[in-house]
């Protein structure tokens, strides 16, 4: 961890995705473990927080779902075994299933991931934008007019970009280290998660 990082939210990010990457690309044969999968994840819930109303309902979601998938990590060793014992029961597409909260979880991390390149990328203070792709991208798809509409109004209140760095004790300079950090680290292991589903024949839209 960079020294004199402390407590602060995205090197511990950047930290832990990172460690999660180099599984999934050092070994043909990669599993990844709940445990320290579902401790990455709890490290990224305090973002969802930091832009308030617009991310409320992904807050909310991404919270219940990590500690979900941190409680199946004291009797499930793999993603992939969590997979499999749903698969076998039947119960993958149920509501409250740990396979469906691992495939909502990994949408919150492509949201982020998604937020991160535009926010990059984008010129000024306004996060409208980098917010408004990345929740198009990833998370629009899946989502009712009335939530599509709520988000939309929402994304009026976001805070600046410069408040977000203040909320995470950063200046722009580290940030923008930190956030590239986990859009490399984070890409593999999506890709990871997705090729998990689709081996399965489960599919991710849905």
């Amino acid at each position: 961890m960079a020294e004199g990082s402390g407590d602060r939210t995205l090197p511990r990010i950047a930290e832990a995705f990172k460690d999660l990457a180099s599984v999934v690309t050092d070994s043909l044969n990669a599993e990844v473990k709940v445990a320290p999968f579902s401790h990455a994840c709890s490290l990224v819930s305090p973002l969802f927080g930091c832009l308030g109303v617009a991310f409320k309902f992904a807050e909310m979601d991404y919270v219940a779902k990590v500690h979900d998938l941190a409680e199946a990590s004291k009797s499930i060793q793999s993603l992939q075994s969590l997979i499999d014992l749903d698969v076998r029961g039947g119960t993958v597409r149920k509501g409250g299933s740990h396979t469906r909260n691992l495939l909502r979880v990994k949408r919150g991390l492509d949201m982020v991931r998604v937020l991160f390149e535009q926010i990059l990328v984008t010129e000024g203070n306004s996060l409208k934008d980098p917010a408004s792709k990345a929740y198009d991208q990833v998370f629009a798809p899946h989502h009712g007019w009335a939530i599509r509409k709520a988000v939309a109004a929402g994304m009026y209140v976001l805070p600046t970009k410069e408040q977000l760095l203040k909320k995470l004790n950063e200046d722009e300079a580290s940030a923008k280290v930190h956030m590239q950090s986990y859009v490399t680290a984070s890409a593999p292991l999506i890709q990871y998660i997705d090729k998990l589903f689709v081996s399965s024949d489960l599919g991710i839209d849905w």
